[in-house]
């Protein structure tokens, strides 16, 4: 390493952490030039109790798609506040990761390996982008589909195609049929109003079935309710909690009347519709 790439990785350091100079030399030097080893050095010697910009909460950002050739990808890159989700340099950056995201099939371990048009990787870009624009920069969570079946998506508050604050991708089993473009792009949305956390009760897990059934347990047990009455009016809850959480069994958001799974059936004119997968990324949600 040149010294002045070292010079460059202490000033980002120092960016950073906030620590003084020597400090930070020392920790570069000690770690062969690599940031994220170099706070874990510092922190680990009660020089810096935790990088100041990289402890603070990054819940805002953007959300992207990315499409070619029937197969699709979505990544969350989040920011601190949303005038840095509408900063160009920091578009540019996500839109540059969203293309790479696709290419590595949303493996994030790849991606922040891989290069990026000016040659550097990814991780020492994000580096860079933080220090210059001052706020905590992360990429969160991504999602790749094949083309094992059809791909639909929708993307709501738009900053330019392909990206803004909600993403939603579904995918629908092959029909040779019926065109369910139509169909698959309502899905989409109905995903990204509607936030279902599974395709069916199958696909929800134990421990957050148990966890609800505990606190509406909880909830009965503190309003007053008889020990015999909690389990029946608790199991008619958490059928509720089901029904409200998973894609097929939602009320349908353009006809309230229908449930999602009902909507499908009318589609499929003989030639059953699956939905296979789903995701949706609404930016900062559950971050804490």
């Amino acid at each position: 390493m040149s010294s002045k790439e070292i010079l460059e990785n202490i000033k980002k350091l120092r960016e950073i952490t906030g620590v003084g100079f020597k400090d930070c030399k020392l920790a570069i030097d000690e770690n062969n030039g690599d940031i994220d080893k170099s706070i874990e050095y510092l922190r680990k010697k009660g020089i810096a109790k935790a990088s100041k910009k990289m402890g603070r909460v990054a819940a805002d950002g953007l959300a992207l798609i990315q499409e070619k050739n029937d197969t699709i990808s979505a990544i969350e890159i989040n920011s601190e506040t949303d005038f840095v989700a509408r900063n160009k340099d920091f578009i540019l950056f996500c839109k540059e990761i969203s293309e790479i995201n696709f290419q590595n099939k949303s493996d994030l371990n790849s991606l922040k390996s891989s290069k990026m048009k000016n040659g550097k990787s990814v991780d020492e870009n994000l580096i860079s982008l933080i220090s210059k624009i001052g706020e905590k920069i992360t990429i969160r969570r991504s999602k790749y589909f094949d083309n094992k079946g059809l791909n639909f998506a929708y993307v709501h508050n738009s900053v330019e195609k392909n990206i803004g604050k909600v993403v939603a991708i579904v995918q629908l089993s092959k029909s040779h049929k019926k065109d369910l473009k139509e169909i698959g792009a309502k899905l989409a949305m109905h995903v990204a109003a509607q936030a279902p956390i599974a395709i069916d009760e199958s696909g929800i897990k134990k421990e957050i079935l148990d966890k609800e059934l505990e606190i509406i347990k909880e909830e009965l047990k503190n309003s007053g309710k008889k020990t015999d009455m909690i389990e029946k009016i608790a199991n008619g809850k958490i059928k509720k909690f089901v029904s409200d959480n998973t894609l097929l069994n939602q009320v349908w958001i353009m006809d309230t009347k229908m449930k999602v799974s009902q909507i499908i059936k009318q589609h499929s004119d003989g030639d059953e519709i699956k939905v296979l997968d789903f995701v949706r990324f609404k930016v900062g949600e559950g971050i804490d």
